[in-house]
C-alpha cells in the first residue's frame, strides 16, 4: 500500500500517518519565480528512507524528482519520455536541451517512447520484441563495444528534466525477467553514475551469477571517455527479478553508501574511489577520481548488453514470461517508486 503526502502549490498541511511503514509529517511548499516547486525548509517527510525510518539524518523531502508513479499518466514536465512518437516516427530531441545530442539506445536495441504504461500504481518500462519499428538505419559505433545496427529490440527510457546534487536515493523495484539490464542511473556535467544495471537472466555458460549481481559505477567522462573511476559488482543474495527491493544510495561530498532492502550493502569514501582510480587507470598523482559532486538527472532506462548475451528471438526474449504472457513479446522492468531526499545543507 502506498500513501504518499501530495504538496499543493502555496499550501500548507499538517498531517500524521504511520501506515505500512511509511511516514508523513508537516509539510508545506512554495513556487519559485518559474513556476517549480520549491522543498518547505521547515522538514516535509514522505515515505522516510527505508535504512533511516527515524529520520536520524534529517532528510527533506525532495517532490520535485521523485514520483510515486500513482497517477494516471507519466508526469511529462517531470520526466522526459525518449523516442517518443510523432507523425509515426520516434523523435529523439530533449525539451530542456534541444540542441543536445539524444542517445537513442545501446544497438541492437534501441529506445521508444511507447515502451512504458502506469499500472497499478507502478511504472513499468517494457523491452518488446518489435521487428517493424522504425529503426535507426545507421550503424551505432559505441563508445565501449562493436559497431552493431538497431534491429528487432525496443526498450524504454524515461530522464528526469530536474537535477539534484547529493541527498539519498530510494528506489523500490523488480528486474524483468530477461537477458536485458533494468537500470537506474544518473548523469551531470562530466560525470555519469550508475546506480544499478542488473540483469534478469542469462543464457550464456559461465554466467550464472550475473542474475544476482549488482554493478554499481561513478564514471569520468570528461577525462577518461566514461571509463570507471570505481566500480563494484557484488552478490546481492537473490534473484533480481523475482521480486521488488529496495535499493537506497546515500551520496554526498565524502562518499557514497549503498543500502539494499533497508541494510548497509556497501560503502566507499571519496578517498578510496581516488586510490582505486589511480590503481586502475592511467591518471596524474594529482588526479581525483571522485567525480560525483556535480549535480545529476535521473535515468530509468533498458539496456541489451551484447558482451553479455541478448535475446535473438522472440522466444529467447520471452524464455521466463509466464504463461499467458509467453506471446506478446514484451517483458517488464517495474518500478513502484522514485524517492529524493536531501539535507537542509544540499538545498
Amino acid at each position: 500500500m502506498k500513501i504518499i503526502n501530495r504538496l499543493k502549490s502555496n499550501s500548507t498541511c499538517i498531517v500524521v500517518l504511520v501506515v505500512a511503514g511509511l511516514s508523513i509529517a508537516g509539510c508545506n511548499s512554495t513556487l519559485d519565480s518559474s513556476g517549480d516547486k520549491k522543498l518547505s525548509k521547515v522538514g516535509s517527510i514522505a515515505a522516510l528512507p527505508f535504512s533511516d525510518p527515524e529520520n536520524k539524518g534529517q532528510w527533506i523531502y525532495n517532490n520535485v524528482v521523485s514520483d510515486e508513479f500513482d497517477a494516471e499518466t507519466l508526469d511529462e514536465d517531470r520526466w522526459y519520455i525518449v523516442g517518443k512518437f510523432e507523425d509515426g516516427k520516434p523523435v529523439y530531441k530533449h525539451p530542456d536541451k534541444p540542441n543536445k545530442k539524444v542517445w537513442t539506445g545501446r544497438a541492437p536495441s534501441q529506445f521508444s517512447g511507447r515502451n512504458y504504461r502506469l499500472e497499478d500504481g507502478k511504472l513499468v518500462l517494457e523491452t518488446r520484441w518489435e521487428p517493424d519499428f522504425p529503426f535507426i538505419k545507421e550503424i551505432h559505433k559505441p563508445v565501449f563495444g562493436e559497431p552493431m545496427a538497431y534491429a528487432n529490440i525496443t526498450t524504454a527510457c524515461i530522464i528526469s528534466r530536474k537535477e539534484f546534487k547529493y541527498g539519498y536515493i530510494e528506489i523500490k523495484s523488480k528486474a524483468a525477467d530477461a537477458e536485458v539490464t533494468s537500470a537506474f542511473w544518473s548523469m551531470g556535467k562530466g560525470l555519469e553514475f550508475d546506480f544499478f544495471e542488473l540483469l534478469g537472466y542469462h543464457s550464456e555458460p559461465g554466467k550464472e551469477h550475473l542474475d544476482r549481481q549488482i554493478w554499481w559505477s561513478i564514471r569520468d567522462w570528461k577525462n577518461l571517455r566514461g571509463k570507471p573511476t570505481y566500480t563494484e559488482k557484488k552478490d546481492l543474495g537473490f534473484r533480481v527479478a523475482d521480486a521488488f527491493h529496495i535499493y537506497g544510495i546515500e551520496w554526498d561530498e565524502t562518499g557514497v553508501k549503498y543500502f539494499v532492502d533497508g541494510k548497509l550493502f556497501s560503502q566507499v569514501t571519496a578517498e578510496e574511489v581516488t586510490a582505486w582510480a589511480k590503481e586502475n587507470r592511467d591518471v596524474p598523482e594529482d588526479y581525483n577520481g571522485y567525480v560525483a559532486t556535480n549535480p545529476i538527472n535521473l535515468w530509468l532506462d533498458q539496456e541489451v548488453f551484447p558482451w553479455v548475451g541478448y535475446p535473438k528471438s522472440k522466444e529467447e526474449l520471452e524464455i521466463n514470461s509466464p504463461e499467458g504472457k509467453k506471446d506478446d513479446g514484451v517483458v517488464d522492468y517495474e518500478i513502484e517508486y522514485v524517492r529524493v531526499w536531501q539535507k537542509a545543507e544540499q538545498q
